[in-house]
């Protein structure tokens, strides 16, 4: 069972691996000739050869995210290597480092000089790949010691939910903590590409990647799945549960390049616009972030998506459309894009968002998670069990173990009095002995040892009486 876990475990992993190599060639903007050398690039990149990625998108493209989990478990550890290769690939990197331009043949050769490694023991072809892996290849180092400066331009999707941009704005401090200390406030918001739209937006009392994931999950179930998450590298963003959860979706994650907000400019555009409303809530007086949230919506729904957007203008009148007076309101522009979405179960959205962690039972039948008590089952005592749970939803988790069907447990709550002592299974329920078993097995002993004596008694007399008769 154990190593089945294992299996499933890398299965799971090697298939996010390949489905993030492969996400920029899902783009479905993207013609022939620039698919194919996007393609040699990530094989290049990523050590890979172009009919691999071939044969990872055409599972994709037949079974989704679960096509691209392998079926055995490849074992590519070469058994060429010198036995203290990971010591000559840290030395590499050290003389790589102090002069960027040696070669991979000098690093071997100094390598050689010093007795580290015999000659030709290290391969010029191994060294490099794994210089590369660890990021000194050749056109690596190129561009760490060159100045390059960020530029971008602006873009815009040519229909809805092909492209969704993420961002965090710092909203303002409310008297929402303990005994109304001030608590500094977050708006997460998920907004369209073409239209506008805002897919979802809500104010939290923290800016941790839990509110990340809630965002997201609400956002799919409200609008279905969208083709690409464009954000910053923020921690929030980059956590391996979202990374994760998305990518079982079949979401591709694009991330923007450090220091460059000008790539962001749709979401930064309209989080400068929420200024207006936090200035209004202000003057409101609002002091809880439950009413924060409900004026919020109010202004979403009747203002910001019923207003005339600059951008979407200003992209039709680009491609030589002509555009109203009026203008165009994200809520028009999403509402006659002709792009059908893709809406998902809601159960399959549910599981692709949960935590999944392992738990040790105690001798209460108790496991601890997020500082509560969640009771589980007496049969457990002392196992490790897996369990599953929505943090945003912490009442309620799911326990999972070998042998037995997954159950729900919740928070123990402390009444009055104690509950009903809970009945033991079969296996560990008392037994009354008809006997003492320890007794019965030193009884047997204590006859066989008593014959025994007796055995050699009777035989000594015999030899005495021998001698007599000589």
């Amino acid at each position: 069972m154990k190593k089945n876990d294992e299996k499933k475990k890398w299965q799971e992993q090697e298939a996010l691996r390949r489905f993030q190599i492969i996400s920029p060639l899902l783009d479905e903007s993207l013609d022939s000739a620039k698919k194919q050398q996007l393609r040699e690039e990530l094989a290049e990149k990523h050590q890979l050869s172009v009919r691999s990625l071939y044969r990872y998108e055409k599972a994709y493209s037949t079974s989704e995210f679960s096509g691209l989990k392998p079926k055995t478990l490849e074992k590519r550890i070469s058994k060429n290597l010198p036995s203290n290769f990971d010591e000559l690939l840290s030395e590499a990197i050290q003389l790589k480092r102090e002069v960027p331009t040696r070669s991979i043949a000098q690093l071997i050769l100094i390598l050689e000089l010093e007795g580290r490694v015999p000659p030709g023991v290290l391969k010029r072809s191994t060294l490099q790949r794994h210089l590369f892996e660890a990021g000194f290849g050749k056109k690596q180092m190129k561009k760490y010691t060159e100045a390059r400066k960020s530029s971008s331009k602006r873009f815009c999707k040519p229909h809805r939910m092909m492209l969704a941009q993420a961002d965090i704005k710092y909203g303002y401090k409310m008297p929402i903590g303990k005994n109304g200390t001030m608590v500094q406030t977050y708006l997460s918001v998920i907004i369209d590409n073409h239209s506008r739209f805002v897919l979802d937006a809500k104010f939290y009392d923290n800016q941790e990647a839990l509110i990340i994931e809630d965002s997201y999950k609400r956002a799919i179930l409200k609008y279905g799945k969208m083709d690409a998450v464009y954000h910053d590298n923020g921690s929030q963003y980059t956590s391996t549960q979202l990374v994760n959860s998305l990518s079982r979706l079949g979401i591709r994650i694009l991330y923007a390049k450090p220091y460059s907000p000008q790539s962001k400019g749709g979401v930064e555009v309209f989080n400068r616009s929420v200024n207006a409303l936090l200035a209004e809530a202000k003057a409101q007086k609002i002091k809880t972030l439950e009413d924060l949230n409900l004026f919020w919506n109010v202004w979403l729904e009747e203002y910001y998506h019923n207003k005339p957007h600059d951008g979407i203008a200003e992209y039709y009148k680009s491609l030589g459309s002509i555009v109203s007076a009026e203008g165009i309101s994200p809520r028009q522009e999403w509402n006659r894009d002709s792009r059908l979405l893709t809406f998902l179960d809601a159960g399959l959205v549910g599981e692709a968002f949960l935590h999944h962690e392992t738990r040790v039972v105690d001798k209460g039948a108790c496991i601890s998670v997020g500082g509560l008590k969640y009771e589980t089952s007496t049969t457990l005592i002392g196992a490790t069990v897996e369990i599953s749970y929505d943090p945003m939803v912490p009442e309620i988790l799911t326990v999972s173990y070998p042998g037995i069907e997954p159950f729900e447990a919740k928070p123990i709550r402390i009444d009055n009095f104690c509950d009903v002592k809970p009945e033991l299974p079969l296996c560990m329920l008392p037994k009354e002995p008809e006997t003492s078993r320890f007794l019965e097995g030193l009884q047997k002993q204590y006859k066989n040892s008593q014959q025994m004596k007796a055995n050699a008694l009777s035989f000594g007399s015999y030899r005495k009486e021998a001698r007599s008769d000589v």
